[in-house]
């Protein structure tokens, strides 16, 4: 049946606390989603389950539909068949941190939502992602962590019971991305909220994801549970043998320590 983007009204206007929330609820339900761009297939009756405060990683080769995916649930892209339901509540950090460089670090956290800016409260989004001190800075000054954590902070800020992040460090360099793949994993602990991350990178989904999702073809292909404790340890056999698996997935030979 084809449908537009639903939204699941059982969401309460504000999340309970990660302990409130019982085993099995549901924050994204996907059933039979497909998505053409002309007479190409991008999505083909995909299917898709995220429970709440479940963090999931999702790989595959360019074009394969996951940016779309990530649309789609974030309200994005509303021309689709098939059932989507997703919290009220969400928010999206894409890989460009996407700030209004007239606007100052704390208004572009605040930027569209309802109500007089909240310096207050984008103040304590920024401090919680380490950037409190650039609150009054413009953007054009950020260094490119900097700017990402400003994305995050905005998301933050809006208590999303869905985080999407799409390749949100992919043009952060080496050191950067350590540290900023570090501060998702903390807030995702603290905050408690369902965590969609689509990613090119697999020792990232391993480092973060319970469960990491291999696209192909407009479907998910294989699904990977990853039960290492955290923090993960990348010189972990066990680690070491989860990538393979999915590089294995993905086309791509062992010996690369990485997917892009």
């Amino acid at each position: 049946m084809a449908t537009g983007l639903q939204r699941n009204l059982k969401i309460a206007d504000q999340a309970p606390p990660p302990a409130a929330r019982q085993p099995g609820e549901t924050a994204v339900r996907v059933r039979g989603l497909s998505r053409r761009f002309d007479t190409r297939s991008v999505l083909a009756d995909l299917n898709l389950d995220i429970a709440a405060g479940e963090f999931v990683a999702l790989l595959g080769a360019s074009g394969c539909g996951k940016s779309t995916l990530l649309r789609i649930l974030s309200g994005l892209d509303r021309d689709i068949s098939g059932e989507v339901q997703v919290p009220a509540r969400r928010a999206v950090a894409f890989q460009a941190p996407r700030l209004m460089p007239w606007k100052t670090v704390w208004r572009n956290v605040v930027l569209g939502l309802p109500g007089r800016p909240d310096r207050a409260r984008a103040l304590a989004a920024l401090d919680e992602v380490g950037i409190g001190h650039r609150a009054d800075q413009w953007p054009k000054v950020l260094s490119g962590g900097e700017a990402q954590r400003t994305s995050l902070a905005r998301a933050l800020v809006r208590e999303p019971d869905l985080l999407l992040l799409d390749e949100p460090f992919a043009a952060l360099d080496a050191l950067t991305r350590i540290k900023a793949q570090e501060l998702v994993g903390e807030l995702w602990q603290r905050h408690g909220c369902a965590v969609l991350l689509v990613t090119h990178d697999v020792e990232e989904a391993v480092l973060l994801a319970d469960r990491v999702l291999v696209m192909k073809d407009g479907v998910i292909a294989h699904e990977e549970r990853i039960s290492l404790p955290r923090p993960r340890d990348v010189a972990e056999p066990v680690f070491a043998r989860t990538r393979g698996t999915l590089l294995d997935w993905l086309g791509v030979r062992h010996g690369a320590a990485r997917a892009h």
